[in-house]
């Protein structure tokens, strides 16, 4: 089943191989001069390893930005006495002449190449040395292969004048491939003779030639006996290809599908076409027919073709010619046709576009080599995943997945399959999905990401990580995610909605994180981001929510880490703050976030005499008063003024206002708080307050810090009372109760404090034997 295949761990195998490539130096290899890769001498590798191996590599290189490709990595395969290769599936701009070079000694079985645009002829040589052993063979879209740099000089000077050209190569064929069965030439470049490249194969039984237009295919009737699959997508046809196909009896499967947006074709299959296939091609079991027009009435009457229940039995088809089927075909091919729409299709699987199954089966057959089909077909998905509900949610999401990785510089995949995602990872399907699906998603997201500035795929893929737990299910990638929202923000031109959903995931990242995570995310420049990006808001005098998740996150990151602390005070936070604080007086958020943030600043010592002005104590003096957002503000200007005033009354340098004024403003303001407040405000540790109650230089500090314990435990008894006594609060409260200058009304309190936490700890022990 689906669901065991994708949700299963990974074997010990792909573990065990993907840890050597990322550690290759200290697994398999040594490095010789600081650059060469060189296998250990005593290692000997099977093909099941080898061929692992390189295709991973090939697959890391291409889906993940962080795994650095080796220039030398090919060279580890180059002797078959130590390695051996059979199967391998190279992509892209991933393979060089030199690498396929390098392994020519190699005997290969089977060599996939799909969009290596940077092989020449130089490879077409190489490919000769594979040519006894090689069974299966793919060219796909190598666009330069059969062209070779040709310098007309030859000589130096004349170089210049003469830039190298490109020359096609017209006498290569596969002479001598006398095992090669498959075969496919998918995208072969105008000018190469394919009857002549293709004569010397004595007995193929599988041929691709899409998008190659070849007027006249009466070669491909030397295999009508050996033939079983042909592919000739996007080829135009005539009444002669027609015959020719027909003559193929052996075949099992033949695709002539094709793209209806990619060109004008003269050639409209009719009834009387798919009757002579029916007749003729007795061994069909897959047929692919999408993007055709069809001119000529196929189906059966309406009213019969609704009749009964839905039916693959071919004497009950809606389309007429398949009721001369023998069988149900294993796989029929319809997408953006009118037939698939039918209700009796005589076939176990359908590409289509009428519903989730045949547009699952769609992407599942053409993502590969497809890309504009496959575009198409995950926009039909992204309308289902948004309107209804998906039935086959991890087949649709892995198939998603596959398609993002595969075709990462293809724009349009990018933006309908991020689009896709965002719907099919939201929160009504998220208990169908593991871990490692879910894993699987954020890593193909942060690909498009990184890939793409498009406005479209940055949104998308920002949405989508909305989905996500953050940051438990983002903390695997911690690093990676934070640069790219952070490159994301610091862009000059910026789109409003992505700032705002940036900033919102940027602040969630830094919430309830260890120290380190935020010491290395105030290192990439997040302070400064935040703090540009407050700059831009104040200067167009608006205050929103990018605003307000600045300093929410400046707040977060500064939490118990003074060199982020130190940051925002060097880069003008505080000139920030009274101009904020200046030009929206009314706005109660925000006070709280920046207030919060300070309260973080004035817990670092070395800090505090950067707060020790007359303007800022003075403006913390006034914020006591403030009733904005329940106490949130008033407690946490009177937070910021207990620390400074713990530092004793020879740290007050300033004249104005008396540190004996400021004492009292701070005794009047507790005292008018309501010790049942709800609070708006999460202690991931108690530290910086327990520090204020051993001490008897500042009895109001200690009453703020034994206000703040007694609210915690008594409104929110299960989260904080564990803390306090995890953390030694209990013997530092009793210590406190015994000092002489303590306050009465601090003492008190200290014992109401003591007494929840016991009663607590009575009320949850576990009494079961």
């Amino acid at each position: 089943s689906l669901k065991m295949a994708s949700d299963s761990p990974e074997s010990l195998m792909t573990l065990c191989t993907n840890y050597c490539l990322r550690n290759l130096e200290g697994t398999l290899c040594y490095l010789l001069d600081n650059e060469t890769l060189w296998l250990h001498p005593d290692i000997f590798l099977p093909s099941e390893i080898c061929d692992k191996l390189v295709n991973e590599y090939v697959e890391l290189v291409k889906t993940d930005s962080i795994f650095e490709p080796h220039e030398s990595f090919f060279t580890l395969f180059s002797d078959p006495r130590s390695t051996r290769l059979a199967r391998i599936h190279l992509r892209e701009h991933i393979v060089q002449d030199q690498d396929l070079e390098a392994i020519r000694k190699q005997d290969l079985i089977e060599l996939y190449l799909t969009n290596c645009e940077k092989l020449t002829a130089k490879s077409l040589q190489t490919l000769v040395s594979f040519s006894h052993t090689l069974i299966s063979l793919s060219l796909f879209g190598c666009c330069n292969i059969f062209y070779e740099e040709e310098n007309p000089g030859g000589c130096e000077d004349d170089c210049l004048v003469n830039p190298t050209r490109q020359v096609l190569v017209k006498d290569f064929t596969f002479e001598g491939f006398s095992r090669l069965r498959i075969l496919n030439l998918g995208r072969l470049i105008e000018g190469v003779n394919v009857e002549t490249l293709l004569r010397p194969l004595a007995s193929l039984a599988a041929l691709d030639l899409s998008g190659i237009q070849l007027n006249d295919v009466g070669f491909l009737t030397q295999w009508k006996d050996s033939l079983v699959s042909l592919v000739l997508y996007n080829m135009d046809l005539s009444e002669e290809h027609i015959q020719v196909i027909a003559q193929l009896r052996k075949l099992r499967h033949l695709d002539i599908s094709r793209d209806h947006l990619s060109s004008y074709y003269k050639f409209k299959l009719t009834r009387r076409v798919l009757n002579l296939f029916v007749e003729n091609l007795v061994n069909l079991t897959s047929l692919d027919i999408s993007g055709h027009t069809m001119l000529e009435n196929c189906t059966i009457p309406s009213m019969e073709e609704k009749m009964g229940q839905t039916s693959i039995e071919p004497a009950k088809s809606s389309i007429a010619p398949f009721r001369g089927l023998k069988r149900p075909l294993q796989f029929l091919g319809l997408f953006e046709t009118s037939l698939c729409r039918l209700t009796h299709i005589p076939a176990y699987k359908v590409s289509g576009d009428k519903n989730e199954e045949q547009v699952l089966n769609a992407i599942e057959a053409y993502t590969e080599h497809r890309p504009e089909i496959t575009s198409r077909a995950i926009n039909l998905l992204f309308d289902i995943a948004r309107i209804e509900r998906c039935s086959q949610l991890l087949r649709a999401l892995q198939l998603v997945i596959t398609a993002l990785k595969c075709h990462k510089d293809d724009k349009n995949i990018q933006v309908t399959g991020s689009a896709a995602l965002f719907y099919l990872t939201n929160s009504e399907y998220r208990m169908e999905q593991s871990v490692k699906l879910r894993r699987q998603v954020i890593q193909v997201v942060l690909n498009g990401m990184e890939s793409y500035q498009e406005v479209t795929v940055q949104r998308n893929c920002c949405l989508t990580l909305c989905n996500f737990s953050i940051p438990e299910e983002l903390e695997f990638q911690y690093r990676r995610v934070n640069e790219l929202l952070l490159n994301i923000l610091n862009q000059s031109r910026q789109d409003e909605s992505i700032q705002r959903i940036a900033v919102h995931l940027c602040n969630a990242l830094v919430c309830q994180v260890d120290n380190d995570h935020k010491e290395a995310v105030g290192k990439m420049g997040f302070v400064m981001t935040m703090l540009k990006l407050i700059q831009k808001k104040l200067a167009d005098k608006t205050c929103d929510q990018v605003m307000e998740f600045s300093w929410s996150a400046l707040w977060n990151i500064t939490d118990e880490t003074p060199d982020n602390c130190e940051m925002f005070l060097n880069y003008s936070g505080m000139k920030l703050f009274l101009e904020c604080l200046k030009e929206f007086p009314e706005k109660q958020e925000l006070h709280r976030n920046m207030l919060g943030l300070l309260g973080n600043v004035a817990e670092v010592k070395e800090l505090r005499p950067q707060l020790m002005t007359s303007q800022f104590i003075s403006v913390f003096s006034n914020l006591l008063e403030s009733k904005a957002d329940g106490i949130e503000v008033s407690y946490n200007a009177c937070g910021v003024l207990s620390h400074i005033m713990f530092d004793g009354p020879e740290a007050w340098g300033i004249c104005e206002p008396h540190r004996e004024e400021v004492v009292k403003r701070m005794w009047a303001a507790i005292q008018s708080w309501d010790i049942n407040s709800r609070r708006n405000i999460n202690y991931r540790s108690f530290e910086p307050i327990l520090r204020l109650l051993p001490q008897g230089i500042s009895p109001v500090s200690q009453h703020w810090a034994t206000w703040a314990l007694y609210n915690l435990v008594s409104v929110y008894p299960d989260k904080y009372c564990p803390l306090l006594i995890k953390e030694g609060g209990i013997p530092l409260l009793k210590d406190m109760i015994n000092m002489a200058s303590a306050r009465q009304e601090t003492k008190e309190m200290a014992r109401k404090v003591i007494e929840h936490c016991s009663n607590f700890k009575e009320e949850n022990m576990d009494t079961s034997r």
